[in-house]
């Protein structure tokens, strides 16, 4: 009897004792379950500023308005394009009432062959002189009458008009170069437009008014009215007073 009062006694005690356990371990999941909706209402906050992101970006709509608003300012700007090309047909125009452009296309083809400035360097035709009476020499720089004859232009090209008259000295030496035709003119002060004829203009010039052209001791020379039109080539050393004559001849008539 006590053995079995005692195993009935051990049995309720470990009952007691598991059922102690029993209720202390669920604690720990019913502890653990109530962070799981702390958790959920911490996602809903949080998700909350995802909801009001869609609402940021319904601004862009707003500032669509913009974009809607530009067709209605459009049509200002294709109403302008009338009057520009008014304009542009009025300053397309202009051009075909000036008459020195029209001079110069109808220039002979040697006098629009392209030269060169012997100081400058500058490119220019003689068709570049349109309204003005050129005085064309050609010359070398060998050539004593030419010296002679180039003094006697330098005097009355001081007499004259520059806004009336220019004179030009082409020479015949195709081979010299600029510098060295620059250096000839400013050491005989001869202050004017120099320039080296290319093969392709002295035979031109050789074309035009015969082989004389190519002979520098005839001092040859010729004039080129206002219009392009030129005299016939004179030859011999020419007095300053002379050539003045000449040249205002032509500028009255």
């Amino acid at each position: 009897m006590p053995r079995l009062l005692f195993g009935m006694f051990l049995t309720a005690f470990v009952a007691l004792v598991l059922a102690a356990c029993g209720s202390a371990a669920p604690q720990t999941p019913a502890e653990s379950e109530p962070a799981q909706p702390a958790a959920q209402s911490e996602a809903t906050a949080t998700a909350e500023p995802m909801d009001e992101e869609p609402n940021t970006e319904t601004q862009p709509t707003a500032t669509a308005k913009p974009m809607d608003a530009a067709p209605t300012v459009a049509p200002q700007p294709t109403d302008e394009p009338t009057a520009t090309a008014e304009s542009t047909e009025e300053v397309a125009a202009a051009p075909v009432e000036e008459a020195p452009a029209e001079v110069a296309v109808d220039r002979p083809a040697w006098q629009q062959l392209a030269l060169t400035d012997a100081r400058t360097g500058e490119t220019f035709t003689l068709a570049d002189f349109a309204g003005k009476i050129v005085y064309v020499e050609p010359m070398a720089t060998w050539c004593s009458n030419c010296r002679q004859q180039l003094g006697n232009l330098s005097q009355a090209r001081a007499q004259l008009d520059s806004d009336q008259y220019a004179f030009v000295a082409l020479s015949v030496e195709t081979t010299i170069s600029g510098a060295d035709l620059a250096a000839y003119a400013d050491e005989a002060g001869f202050d004017w437009t120099f320039a080296v004829m290319t093969p392709e203009a002295l035979q031109a010039l050789t074309d035009v008014f015969g082989r004389t052209i190519t002979n520098p001791p005839a001092t040859p020379s010729f004039i080129i009215r206002a219009d392009g039109s030129t005299t016939d080539l004179m030859t011999g050393i020419t007095s300053p007073d002379v050539i003045v004559e000449e040249l205002t001849a032509i500028q009255g008539s």
